[in-house]
């Protein structure tokens, strides 16, 4: 290739170019700035050349395995979710419970304090939302299996306790069951499943009023919960929700929800403020499992704790009855106002109860039985895991 040299061309030039001497040119910005035709042209393509070289080596850093800052604060939780050869979740929503289980048995048994006379209401939805099919047979269905199976194990774990249950269905709270320590009265309260059936909008404001005021008389040594099984995505209430929130806060009752259809940013705060804990069942078996994990009492909040902890030990006075035979003379009871025969007679006053755990309703006083006592121990003083031999 020939050169043009002071306006005459030199046919003894080299006919190729090396690439030394284009690099040279990137490396030597005197060359560009002398006055010329072109010049600024050839400084501008070559700024423009050295970014996108720069671009580009940038991208392959990042394809490298660098991860760019605003990715720091996020978890990318898509990344554990794998699909299967059909392109199902199936095997990863197994293996998510899968794990879950695993981690709940594996947790240390640490000795931690804990409330073993608890007061608790059961919110079931009864909306028009509960009739959906994404559950086997139906939402209401499974629901009312399963709050009957969690009234049982419930009480087995806590026979110190007592549960009340309240519906929700046409924009108010309708209460099905009494606040009551005995499981049969309220497993015959929502086995008639006809008096039951959904309808209408729930409104979650009214039941937690509504479960609020049947705690409002309880002691402060016992603990105050809520548990939510919702179905709908909507609530209907009369006024500011957040108000009620704040009220549960304030009376340290502790909510928990189990939703059937997806997160509620206000189901999510009312859990969040109150302490309680919030879960989206995924199918049939894991709705089972969040909801009894509510079974166990839960660890006291720090605050609450804390404070018992600089005063002295609280006391409570507790009353062993005496068992009445079936042979006995009939009497009236004094909590149903019945004449029968068996029963139990309260050690202070005499008077009759048909069941126990309860309070006397004559004198007030707490009537319990040992096997009940010494079986609300068990979470005080856990048993270690069982390793595999």
């Amino acid at each position: 290739m020939s050169r043009r040299r002071n306006g005459r061309i030199d046919p003894d030039a080299e006919d190729s170019v090396s690439d030394n001497s284009i690099d040279d040119f990137d490396d030597d910005d005197d060359e560009f700035s002398r006055p010329g035709r072109g010049g600024a042209k050839a400084r501008k393509g070559l700024g423009s050349a050295k970014t996108i070289a720069n671009s580009k080596n940038k991208g392959k850093g990042k394809a490298g395995g660098d991860s760019y800052a605003w990715e720091a604060s996020y978890t990318r939780t898509w990344d554990a979710v794998q699909e299967d050869e059909g392109g199902s979740l199936e095997l990863s929503v197994k293996d998510f419970i899968a794990r879950s289980r695993r981690k709940r048995l594996l947790e240390n048994p640490t000795a931690v304090r804990r409330t073993i006379i608890r007061h608790l209401i059961l919110l079931i939805d009864l909306s028009r939302a509960m009739n959906d099919r994404d559950l086997r047979p139906s939402r209401f269905d499974l629901a009312l299996e399963y709050s009957r199976a969690f009234i049982v194990e419930w009480f087995d774990q806590n026979p110190l306790g007592q549960i009340g249950i309240v519906g929700m269905r046409s924009g108010i709270g309708e209460r099905i069951g009494e606040m009551s320590g005995n499981p049969q009265d309220l497993l015959r309260s929502i086995a008639d499943r006809d008096k039951l059936l959904p309808e209408g909008e729930p409104s979650l404001q009214n039941a937690l009023d509504m479960a609020r005021g049947s705690m409002s008389h309880l002691p402060s040594h016992s603990s105050r919960e809520i548990v939510i099984i919702f179905g709908a995505l909507t609530t209907c209430d009369p006024d500011n929700i957040h108000d009620t929130v704040d009220a549960c806060v304030k009376d340290k009752i502790r909510v928990s929800v189990v939703a059937l259809a997806a997160e509620m940013k206000v189901c999510r705060d009312l859990c969040d403020k109150t302490g309680g804990s919030f879960s989206v069942a995924m199918n049939e078996g894991h709705f089972r499992d969040v909801l009894f994990e509510l079974v166990p009492p839960p660890a006291q909040r720090a605050s609450s704790a804390k404070t018992a902890a600089g005063l002295a030990a609280e006391l409570m006075m507790m009353g062993f009855p005496t068992r009445l035979p079936d042979s006995s003379a009939p009497s009236f009871c004094v909590c149903h106002a019945i004449i029968k025969s068996d029963g139990f007679l309260c050690p202070r006053c005499q008077v009759k109860l048909c069941d126990v755990p309860t309070d006397c309703d004559v004198c007030g006083l707490m009537i319990v039985s040992s096997p009940h006592l010494a079986r609300s121990y068990h979470h005080l003083f856990p048993v270690k895991a069982f390793k595999p031999v």
